[in-house]
Formats: C-alpha cells, sequence, structure tokens
C-alpha cells in the first residue's frame, strides 16, 4: 500500500523544476560569498546560469512549427549580354578584302574569259579538266581574294539586324579536301576569311583526306601559318568524307561546326544568318542558299534583289538527293524573306549544326563509308528524332557542282549502296523495300546482312524516342508520292514475240520515245511497276509513267503526284487476260511493231502485242 499516490511526470516538467531548483542553490550560494570578489564572481556565476538555461531552452522539444531564418541568398547569375543589335563594327571581317582590279580575270563574280590558248596553255587546260573535272586553267588565274561584287541580295536580307542577346554563337569552318587545286582551296578560305566576323570565326580547320599532291602536303601547312586560325590535321589513309568530317568536329572549339566543301565561295553576310537561327533554335540545322559557280568559267550565280525563286531538298526512292520548287503551303507560311525555308532533305555538303547537337543527335554514322547516302541518312535522322531541317534564304554560298567525281572510291562505287542499306535498315522502316525493288544489289545486300553491325544506330533511335517513317512522310514530306509497298506486278516487261524487254534508254528524263532492248534482269532502265492506279511507272528516280498518245511512245513526268493530283487518261493501262496493255482513253494497245513501241489496234493473236512481267 503507497502513503502517495506515483505521478508520472513529463519530461517538460522535470525541466522546469530542474531550472527552479538551479536557481534556488545560485542564490542561496550568492548570500553566503564574502569577500572582495564577489561581485566578479556574482557576475560569472550569472553567465554560468544563463548559459545552462539556453541549453536547456534548446533541448525542449519544439511544440510549435518557427518561421524560417533568413538565408544569405545564392541566385545562379544568368549570363549578362548587352541589349540591342550587332553593329557593323562589331562585325568586321578577319581579314579586309584587299583592294580589286575590277578588270582582272573573274572580278567581280563575272565569267573567265579565255580568249585564245596557246598549245602548251590547252594543254595544261586538259589536264587540269581531267584531274579536277572543273577548269583549273580558269580557276589558277582568278585572285584567290577575289570579290563577288555588290551585294546582290533582298533588301530585307542587307538590312537584317542581329540581336546582342542571345549572343550570335562562334563557329568552326571545317573543309576536307582530296587532292584539291590549290587555287579552289584557298580561294574557299580567304572567301571564309573576308566576309565572317572576326568574333564569330574562332578557326578554320582543313582536313586533308590522305592527299597524294606535294603541294597539300608542307607546302600547304607552311602557307596556312600566316592566317593564324587556319590549320590542317590529316587523314594519313584513304577514309573519306565521313570520317574526315568527324575528325574535324573533334577537333573543332567553336560552338557551332560549320561545314563547307573545298571549292566554295561565300558571298556578303553568309554566315550571321546562320548562326542566328541555331541561337533562336539549336536543334535548327541549317544550309545557305547554294548557287552554281559554272565549272568551266567560273561565273558566280549570284542572287537577284527581287522575285527570288527558291528551291529546296528532296529524295527519290532509289535514295539520291534532288531539288524541287517550294510547295505553295510553304511558300504561304513564309511571310518575310528571311524566314527559314522548311525543307525534307538537305545536299549535305554545305551546312552548320551546333556542336553540342550534333554530338546528341548521333552525329554521322561512323560505319558508313567514303561518301554517299551521309546527307540522306542525316535528313531521316534530324527530322524523325526532333530536330528540323532549314535552308536559310539570306546566307548564300556558290559551290562548284562537277558533273562527275574526279577521285576514285578505294572499295569501290559499292560502299555507296553500302551506305543506303544502312540508311534505309535503321530509319525507313517496311518503306525500304520500295528502295530494295529499284536496287537490286541493295537488295542482295539486305538479304545477306553484308552491311556491317547497325544494333549503335537502332539503339540511338530509340534513345531518342524518334518517330516512325510514316510520321516522316506526313508530315515532313506529304507531297511525296509513295509507290505502292506491295505492287501487284513489278520488273521487266517482256514482249513474247520480240523476246525483248521495255527499256527507257539512256539518259531519259521524260520525253524521249520508249526502246527494246535485250532483257538484262538488272532492273534499272528496265525497271516498271503497275500500280494501283493502273499506271506503269518507272520510278528509279524521277516518277516517269508510260504516256500513250500517237506516234511512238513515251516515257513523261506522271501527273499523279500525291495529294491534290489526278491520273492522266493517257497514263491508265488495263493489262488484259490476253497479256494485252490496253489504254483506254485512245482505245488502242501498246505494240512493238518495228522494234519501236507504239499503240496499235487490239489485236490479241499478235505475239509482238503479248506482255508479261519479268
Amino acid at each position: 500500500m503507497r502513503l502517495f499516490p506515483r505521478r508520472r511526470f513529463s519530461p517538460l516538467k522535470l525541466a522546469v523544476l530542474g531550472v527552479a531548483v538551479f536557481f534556488f542553490l545560485v542564490i542561496l550560494f550568492m548570500q553566503q560569498d564574502m569577500g572582495g570578489e564577489a561581485s566578479d564572481r556574482k557576475a560569472r556565476m550569472i553567465d554560468v546560469m544563463m548559459g545552462a538555461v539556453n541549453n536547456i531552452r534548446d533541448s525542449m522539444p519544439k511544440f510549435q512549427i518557427q518561421a524560417p531564418e533568413p538565408r544569405e541568398e545564392h541566385e545562379e547569375r544568368v549570363p549578362q549580354c548587352p541589349p540591342g543589335y550587332y553593329s557593323p563594327a562589331e562585325l568586321k571581317p578577319v581579314i579586309e578584302r584587299p583592294i580589286q582590279d575590277p578588270q582582272a580575270p573573274g572580278a567581280d563574280g563575272q565569267a573567265f574569259k579565255e580568249g585564245t590558248l596557246s598549245e602548251e596553255e590547252q594543254k595544261e587546260k586538259d589536264r587540269g579538266m581531267q584531274k579536277q573535272c572543273f577548269n583549273q586553267f580558269a580557276s589558277d588565274r582568278i585572285s584567290l581574294h577575289r570579290s563577288l561584287g555588290v551585294d546582290t541580295r533582298p533588301p530585307e536580307c542587307i538590312d537584317q539586324k542581329f540581336k546582342r542577346c542571345p549572343p550570335l554563337p562562334t563557329t568552326s569552318v571545317i573543309i576536307v579536301f582530296h587532292n584539291e587545286a590549290w587555287s579552289t582551296l584557298l580561294r574557299t578560305v580567304y572567301s571564309v576569311l573576308h566576309s565572317s566576323p572576326a568574333i564569330l570565326l574562332k578557326e578554320i580547320i582543313l582536313v586533308d583526306d590522305a592527299s597524294t599532291d606535294e603541294h597539300l602536303k608542307t607546302q600547304l601547312e607552311e602557307y596556312v601559318k600566316q592566317l593564324q586560325i587556319v590549320k590542317v590535321v590529316r587523314q594519313l589513309e584513304r577514309k573519306g568524307l565521313i570520317t574526315a568530317r568527324l575528325l574535324g568536329a573533334k577537333e573543332a572549339i567553336g560552338e557551332v561546326l560549320t561545314f563547307l566543301d573545298s571549292h566554295c565561295e561565300c558571298f556578303h553576310g553568309w554566315l550571321e544568318p546562320l548562326l542566328a537561327r541555331i541561337a533562336e533554335d539549336h536543334t535548327a540545322v541549317v544550309s545557305p542558299d547554294i548557287p552554281s559557280i559554272n565549272l568551266n568559267t567560273f561565273e558566280f550565280s549570284k542572287p537577284v534583289r527581287h522575285s527570288q525563286q527558291h528551291n529546296r531538298g528532296n529524295f527519290d526512292w532509289s535514295l539520291s538527293f534532288g531539288w524541287e520548287a517550294l510547295p505553295q503551303h510553304e511558300k504561304e507560311r513564309r511571310k518575310y524573306e528571311t524566314d527559314p525555308i522548311k525543307t525534307p532533305t538537305f545536299a549535305g555538303g554545305l551546312f552548320s549544326i551546333s556542336k553540342s547537337y550534333f554530338e546528341h543527335i548521333g552525329s554521322y554514322d561512323e560505319q558508313m563509308e567514303i561518301w554517299g547516302g551521309e546527307n540522306v541518312e542525316m535528313s531521316f535522322r534530324v527530322w524523325q528524332c526532333g530536330g528540323q531541317l532549314e535552308i536559310i534564304p539570306c546566307s548564300t554560298v556558290g559551290h562548284v557542282f562537277r558533273t562527275k567525281s574526279p577521285h576514285s572510291f578505294p572499295k569501290g562505287t559499292q560502299v555507296i549502296t553500302r551506305n543506303q542499306v544502312r540508311l534505309a535498315e535503321v530509319w525507313m522502316d517496311g518503306y525500304k523495300e520500295i528502295f530494295y525493288r529499284r536496287n537490286r544489289n541493295a537488295a542482295t545486300m539486305a538479304r545477306e546482312h553484308t552491311y556491317g553491325d547497325i544494333s549503335a544506330r537502332l539503339r540511338l533511335k530509340e534513345d531518342l524516342k524518334c518517330k516512325n517513317f510514316t510520321w516522316y512522310l506526313q508530315n515532313v514530306y506529304p507531297e511525296a508520292f509513295v509507290p505502292d509497298l506491295t505492287p501487284a506486278l513489278y520488273g521487266a516487261i517482256k514482249n513474247k514475240g520480240l523476246q525483248h524487254c521495255l527499256d527507257v534508254g539512256e539518259s531519259n528524263h521524260g520525253g524521249k520515245p520508249l526502246i527494246m532492248y535485250p532483257c538484262h534482269g538488272m532492273g534499272g532502265n528496265q525497271y516498271f511497276e503497275y500500280t494501283s492506279h493502273k499506271e506503269l511507272r518507272h520510278n528509279i528516280g524521277k516518277q516517269l509513267c508510260l504516256h500513250g498518245s500517237t506516234g511512238p511512245v513515251k516515257i513523261e513526268e506522271c501527273r499523279l503526284k500525291g495529294r491534290g493530283t489526278s491520273v492522266a487518261r493517257e497514263q491508265i493501262w488495263e493489262l488484259t487476260s490476253d497479256n494485252l496493255l490496253k489504254n483506254p482513253a485512245s482505245g488502242m494497245c501498246l505494240t512493238a511493231k518495228d522494234r519501236k513501241p507504239a499503240l496499235g489496234s487490239c489485236d490479241p493473236t499478235d505475239p509482238l502485242q503479248n506482255w508479261s512481267f519479268s
């Protein structure tokens, strides 16, 4: 039996009781203190007492959330850039162009006037044409510093101003060359130096793809030393454009990579519009407008001030790049001449891209070899993986377009097919079969899996969450004519009477008669598809159709081109049960009479009117 009931003391009550006892003892001690140091001891004791009280207070449970104590702010500082626009003084070029003689050969971008050549001069010209596939004789006599005359761009381009905030990014210009002529290579370099603002051009990197010409070795290295921001890097083994550009990109220190070919000339104000667009959107991959520098006279096709006609890039189902006029919807979308042009593909020789985005998007397919197909591959990849391809019309860079390549392919032209198969397997989904029907070598390579390992590229496609090729066709290039994925009939069209096949002939891009030729089974000029619209399409490159008319039957551009178009009556053919090819518009049938495809009165018994796909 307890005399006193048990009490439970909370921590708070115990703490209060402890403080009271402590104060009582201190006061009792102080009253008994005797001596001269009493006041000092008293002060020390009060300090001890207050410290104890504070310790007890801090150790007590907190029953009320207090307001946070103010802390010193450590905000990230946003880089400051001045308001307004860059002034002309800020955009001065790296090197001012020397004073030009208006009577000098090719001055102001004009054509080189050749005159009568001596026997020795003619030999020199012939050697240059054979080696370079352009008139090196003319190029060598035109100044390396030649002016392109007054700025003839549209007024909106000339008057365009560029904001200081965000600042224009810096760029490294990368130029790959292989046995390039001295004059065209150095004119390209000086053209960049004379027309690029010094504050934006970090460097020019010349990447040598294992040149063998002596003037491109020590002589070139010694020459460019005087230019300070120009340097040469080398591939000791011929590996081609793709790996050479990757080497240049690895060396580059600029924020933007600008790739140029080694026979270009830059027009007034070419660089700023490219960099300004990337400053606005780092996912934009931008090309200049690319006029021709005539390969015979080196005349520069200057832009015009008004009614400029623009083109954009496309592709055909043989995966070749081409140019086409802007569709109406793109013309309507652009309100000003300074507005970019959306392009389904790009030529790939001349363009600018953010270095960080270039790396993020997968740079180039490193297993592609030498040259060919890399521009179409990058076009599909950029669009499908969230970027955009654009042509900047206020940026103009001229280019010498050769009719054939002067260089050999170390592994033969088969490398181009291999590159195309790699891009088809990664980016085109089921549409790759359209390409394979047009390229038997590619189909064989795909079937035998001799195009190398693509697992890294497929992983990149997955990591970037890229869209499929149907999305590309519907959203980026809806104007493209998409052939039947599974056409009922395709291949060569063989005539029973002649035992020869329909053939479009050499260099027939439309408008010429068909011919009969021994069947070779290689596709090419003898490849046709019988479409669901009853057309007979030869669509290796351009979309061409058999066109029934009086006289010889010709191949003409197909009238059905996609959205908003329809089949021409002359291009409809009915394949009858008797193996006749009947044109309903004329009521006549295709015949190989006199070995010339033509229309004639239908006769099921005539073997020259009997046709079959093989």
